[in-house]
């Protein structure tokens, strides 16, 4: 198949599985051709199979807002045609859907049929969708879609629920390539690894995200400083946002910036994540929680939050602990049990990693994929 796929490219979620679906898709001899105003930050060189088309955006003195998502339907028709594309899977809703929509009408019009796909990750429902400017058009792209998958049963369930979807809606969960994301096996290497971070004797918390606020990274480091107090530790904070400074100033007022690692944006965090000794997630909503499954794959579990999605991919006490929203001190327990208790820390991680070869793996998901391109393309014919 010549699939066409759109997302945002920034560092997030939906950006990152687009990707990585993009990545796969093409290892399984399909033709991708990611259509974004700049080319995703995870999508590293010229693989085969794989091409990249920039949306151009004009900035008229007439538009105080350059029209995005009108320049980004005009491109889509353009590839399509000029590819032959055989559908366009959109990530996130606003204004992806809407894109696709105006883009497979275009062509319409001129005689040729292009389906599209939309996937719905999370803030584009729970959020930016609930908007009262955005939700009915939110509802129209959802409706119109020729297919709809959620990344959870909940997202799936709130759509039903917050925009009164009556189209028929697909969970194909998120994915992790279990060859990339793995543990180190090796002891010493993985011990030699870790010094680059800790002393020997310290261990590892480690906190992955977009430092937006619905992320809680300033309670990653409240989690940690109680942890801190009583366990000799480094916290790793990988990412950037808007909260990073609320969360380098907590961590100075508290003593602990010594231990608190600001590492910024990192592509290569398959070689991060297997470091950890517990990833943080205390998130105020997860839809589903790509960076718990990224550390689970590396034989690392999570300390998160009971929301959203979150439960239908950690087991709690078995691939990591679940707390409420802001239960920092709850949360530092939990680590500190885990902490002290190696046995079942080992026993966690192994779980964890477990859960994710049997449940996640590129191999297992980006097929249902597949198979619903598939059944996309046949109703259409």
């Amino acid at each position: 198949m010549r699939i066409g796929i759109t997302c945002y490219p920034t560092y997030g979620g939906s950006g990152v599985v687009a990707t990585e679906l993009g990545i796969e898709l093409a290892a399984l001899g399909h033709e991708v051709h990611f259509i974004s105003y700049s080319q995703p930050f995870r999508l590293n060189g010229r693989s085969e199979g794989i091409y990249y088309h920039e949306v151009p955006v004009s900035n008229y003195p007439l538009f105080e807002f350059p029209p995005y998502d009108l320049a980004l339907a005009s491109r889509m028709a353009e590839v399509a045609e000029y590819y032959s594309l055989d559908l366009l899977h959109v990530h996130y809703a606003i204004p992806h859907s809407v894109s696709a929509l105006l883009a497979r009408q275009m062509l319409a019009s001129r005689g040729r049929r292009l389906p599209f796909v939309t996937t719905l990750h999370g803030t584009d429902i729970t959020l930016v969708g609930l908007d009262r400017s955005y939700l009915p058009i939110t509802r129209y792209g959802i409706q119109e879609s020729d297919g709809v998958t959620s990344i959870s049963n909940y997202l799936k369930e709130k759509t039903f629920q917050d925009f009164d979807v009556v189209r028929p809606i697909e969970t194909i969960t998120n994915f992790v390539n279990c060859d990339v994301y793995m543990p180190i096996k090796d002891a010493a290497a993985r011990a030699e690894a870790r010094l680059r971070l800790a002393k020997p004797d310290e261990a590892i918390l480690m906190h992955l995200s977009n430092f937006r606020p619905v992320k809680r990274v300033v309670d990653a480091v409240k989690i940690f400083a109680r942890v801190a107090k009583e366990q000799p530790a480094r916290l790793v904070l990988v990412g950037d946002g808007p909260d990073r400074s609320a969360a380098e100033w907590l961590a100075h007022d508290l003593g602990i910036q010594c231990r608190v690692h600001f590492l910024g944006k990192q592509e290569r965090v398959n070689e991060l994540l297997p470091l950890a000794d517990l990833l943080l997630m205390p998130s105020e909503l997860e839809s589903f929680g790509l960076a718990a499954l990224e550390a689970m794959a590396c034989k690392v579990p999570a300390i998160a939050t009971r929301v959203g999605g979150v439960p239908e991919l950690i087991d709690e006490g078995t691939t990591g602990l679940l707390f409420e929203v802001g239960d920092v001190g709850a949360m530092a327990a939990g680590a500190l049990e885990l902490l002290h208790d190696r046995t079942r820390l080992e026993e966690m991680r192994k779980a964890a990693r477990k859960a994710a070869q049997k449940r996640f793996c590129a191999t297992l998901v980006v097929p249902q994929y597949v198979r619903f391109y598939e059944q996309i393309l046949a109703a259409d014919a």
